[in-house]
């Protein structure tokens, strides 16, 4: 798996897992919601500080963006539409 396709992949798991909408992890980190769902798609390059204001935002480590998937592990299902609030 290419490196931007990894990002993507972790960014879009961590995420859902941790029940955040892009509009709040956005927010959070200090980047433009839509950008978060660029990243997702892997249709944007970030860069390493963004990465490491998106790990921030989700309390993770910014390795953890770099997971290799387990063989037959699916990226979650997006969240349910509407805003989700974490807090």
């Amino acid at each position: 798996m290419e490196v931007q396709s990894l990002v993507a992949w972790n960014l879009r798991r961590l995420r859902v897992e941790r029940g955040i909408s892009q509009d709040d992890l956005a927010l959070s980190a200090g980047v433009e919601r839509a950008y978060v769902g660029y990243l997702e798609r892997g249709a944007r390059n970030p860069t390493i500080v963004t990465l490491n204001k998106l790990a921030d935002a989700m309390s993770i480590h910014i390795s953890q963006l770099f997971r290799e998937p387990v063989d037959g592990e699916a990226v979650p299902t997006t969240l349910k539409a509407g805003r989700k609030r974490t807090g």
